[in-house]
């Protein structure tokens, strides 16, 4: 049950498409319910990092563009992952760096800069009711988040109360008027690995069916650079570029699909799976995106190229380790910052 919290977040202007998440739905991908969470799992932990939340904190996720909210109390906050120009009262917030937003004031987003999607996190995390063990938001099923849905203007969210019950460092960030910022927080890395540079270059394992594909569609899509379609949204980014074609066809039965699966629907133009993907799939998979580079890929917008180069298993789980000690390390030094 959801605690009662007196501190609400008020939504003047919802954006594009914001939601709450946190990072999933496990354990019921047998009955069909997708996973869900955060598409860019990097900058979501990093967020909540930043505040002294659990990596686990419900969080606003905003697609394009973000909202304009106000809270009816004194909110630690962090914005992280795509760089917005975001005001309080007309004066900018940092990125990537923990801010006291004082009661009445309003955070208004402004225009995006870089990346596809910034997350909102606030001291406490969202306090909305859980479904299926989560709070995250799946639209097509109307469950979880805020009422199963985006954000509407007029919502009201509750926040909850931070981990240890201990209040806000208030007194040393009014030391004065405006916009107080936690000075001794380290500043976050600002993007998740591998976004920079004109493609988006993402490691792959080859999938079950790679041996089905011609030599000349397995060499396309090592070397071949694939745009990012306006078809893309949370349930998969749809790709563009030179058909891959099976030797000859195949009949597959569904089996269970996970988050950065390559499917090749019968177009020949692959479908990595994100964040609200089905549950299972029949469509052959030529690969599976390492989890290290997913966020970068969910960081990316439509027109962007892909490219993609191949690992073995091992350097796969190599480079997740590599994530998960940067990352770990980010979020102990926000931590330690807020003792």
């Amino acid at each position: 049950m959801s605690r009662v919290s007196a501190n609400l977040m008020t939504v003047e202007r919802p954006g594009m498409f914001s939601l709450l998440q946190d990072l999933g739905r496990l354990g019921h991908q047998q009955y069909g319910v997708s996973v869900n969470g955060p598409m860019d799992e990097w900058s979501h932990r990093l967020a909540n990092a930043l505040v002294g939340n659990g990596d686990d904190a419900a969080v606003l996720e905003c697609t394009l563009t973000g909202p304009r909210v106000s809270f009816s109390q004194d909110t630690l906050v962090a914005l992280c992952g795509a760089v917005f120009e975001a005001h309080v009262d007309g004066r900018p917030v940092p990125m990537q760096r923990a801010a006291v937003l004082r009661a009445g004031s309003v955070l208004d987003f402004g225009p995006r800069v870089s990346g596809a999607r910034v997350y909102l996190a606030v001291r406490g995390g969202f306090d909305t009711p859980p479904v299926l063990g989560s709070r995250s938001t799946y639209v097509r099923g109307a469950l979880g988040g805020f009422e199963g849905r985006a954000l509407r203007k007029g919502d009201r969210l509750p926040v909850g109360q931070s981990r240890d019950g201990r209040p806000l460092p208030l007194e040393e960030l009014r030391r004065e008027s405006g916009l107080p910022v936690l000075a001794d927080l380290p500043r976050a890395p600002a993007l998740p690995p591998l976004l920079e540079g004109p493609d988006i270059r993402l490691r792959f394992v080859p999938g079950p069916h790679w041996d089905a594909f011609t030599p000349d569609a397995r060499r396309d899509f090592c070397s071949v650079p694939f745009g990012i379609t306006q078809d893309s949204d949370r349930m998969g980014q749809r790709l563009s570029g030179p058909v891959l074609q099976l030797r000859q066809p195949l009949e597959l039965v569904s089996e269970a699909v996970v988050f950065g699966a390559v499917q090749v629907p019968p177009d020949g133009q692959p479908i990595v799976l994100m964040a609200d993907r089905q549950s299972a799939g029949g469509y052959p998979k030529i690969g599976y995106v390492c989890s290290a580079d997913l966020p970068a890929l969910a960081q990316a917008l439509p027109g962007q190229a892909v490219r993609f180069t191949p690992v073995d298993q091992a350097a796969a789980e190599g480079l997740w380790q590599t994530f998960e000690t940067q990352l770990r390390r980010a979020c102990n030094a926000a931590g330690r910052a807020l003792l």
